[in-house]
């Protein structure tokens, strides 16, 4: 009886958009020699890793990092564990199937066809497992972005619209403050320029946590607002952008005193009128690449300056972080937005109490609880997941560009 060649036969893979990317669900994915050790070397890392977990006399820091690592780590030799395990079934399924074919079967045919024909069944069911478990071995291996795990400095900037662009401006910010309030980070607001009306020009602010930039940095862009002003009768359009830099410190990125000019001046408040007598306001611009930053909300110099240099250091590095990511890829080219109401990520349309995401082409009904926070994460969330997918399959063409998938030699 013919029956399907074994795994180490069949082999394939396509590096087309979409599905085509997945691994035929027959066969394995044929791991080159290099894949092959960079596994062996991890899993040998993770046992490693417990070795030195279950030492005397670490430091809270040093068990902080070990368990980090080792919890990183955790899944990744799961799956490649279930791998082996799964990989040894189907080798062994083959060997079966070769004592049953050197058999001589003429009194028994019958019962040796049966038991052929369920051997092909419980080898296809294995085979279909490990070419999943090394697709969720891929996705587990796929580079995330460097900066995920970072808190972030946020800005919500007024666009187009006037007065009622910075009204949406104020409630873009509040919207973030209550998300963050909802997710346990701690919000540290760093300055806020208000208006007449009580809208805001601009606004900065500090979100600190534990992988805040990987859930807000698809915000980063321009949003739309659609809505009656209360003074008006006719639906305005208008629009705010929103910037989110992932948070450097000092020691990781230098700002050269060279490169800085320091103002200092008089802050003021809305419509101009003095809320201080001192020049206790600073600006300060970063000569090479015309980045300037202002920051007047404290009462003393020294604190706004501290602000302020907190904020251009996130900018200036992700200036360079993005001249970078360029070269590489085309995930990484996050984009502020010009504030103008025709470059938008997201509309927020009250006549339609809807709020649409256009990268995702999500829409989440209920403009009011997303401007609460609460259901933010329901366009934050796809954003995400697509992500993950551009990512996977930049990692899985840049495999096989690089010969990472192929015949291997058996021995």
């Amino acid at each position: 009886m013919a029956l399907p060649p074994p795994l180490s036969q069949t082999r394939s893979l396509s590096t087309g958009s979409g599905s085509g990317t997945r691994a035929d669900v027959g066969a394995g994915l044929g791991f080159s020699d290099n894949i092959e050790g960079k596994l062996r070397e991890m899993h040998a890392r993770y046992t490693s890793l417990g070795e030195q977990l279950a030492a005397p006399n670490l430091s809270p820091a040093q068990i902080m990092a070990l368990s980090k690592e080792f919890a990183e780590l955790a899944r990744v030799v799961e799956l490649i564990e279930e791998r082996t395990a799964l990989s040894d079934s189907v080798s062994s399924l083959n060997a079966m199937e070769r004592d049953l074919q050197g058999q001589e079967c003429d009194e028994e045919e019958a019962e040796m066809l049966e038991m052929l024909e369920m051997l092909v069944a419980e080898r296809a069911v294995a085979q279909a497992s490990q070419a999943a478990t090394e697709v969720s071995l891929l996705e587990a291996l796929t580079p995330r972005d460097e900066a995920d795990d970072r808190s972030v400095v946020l800005e919500v900037r007024a666009g187009t619209g006037g007065q009622e662009a910075s009204l949406f401006a104020s409630e873009l910010f509040k919207m973030y403050s209550k998300y963050a309030q909802l997710r346990g980070w701690r919000w540290e607001e760093l300055s806020v320029s208000k208006t007449d009306i009580g809208g805001f020009k601009e606004a900065q602010a500090n979100v600190l946590g534990e992988e805040v930039f990987k859930a807000l940095k698809f915000e980063s862009g321009t949003h739309r607002v659609q809505r009656v002003p209360v003074n008006d009768s006719k639906l305005q359009t208008s629009a705010a952008s929103v910037l989110v830099l992932p948070e450097v410190k000092e020691v990781e990125f230098e700002l050269r005193t060279q490169d800085l000019r320091v103002d200092v001046f008089r802050s003021s408040g809305a419509g101009g009128q003095s809320v201080n007598t001192t020049e206790s306001a600073v600006r300060i611009t970063h000569l090479p690449t015309g980045l300037t930053v202002s920051m007047q909300d404290e009462r003393s110099q020294i604190q706004n300056r501290a602000r302020a240099l907190t904020y251009l250091r996130a900018r200036v590095a992700d200036s360079e972080r993005r001249k970078a990511a360029a070269t590489q890829s085309e995930l990484r080219k996050e984009s502020s937005g010009t504030g103008d109401r025709s470059d938008k990520v997201r509309t927020y349309n009250f006549p339609q109490d809807r709020v649409t995401d256009h990268r995702v082409g999500v829409t989440v009904t209920g403009v009011e609880r997303v401007l609460l926070g609460q259901d933010l994460d329901d366009l934050i969330d796809p954003l995400m997941e697509q992500d993950k997918k551009h990512r996977f399959e930049a990692f899985m063409e840049s495999l096989a560009t690089a010969g990472g998938f192929g015949d291997k030699k058996k021995k």
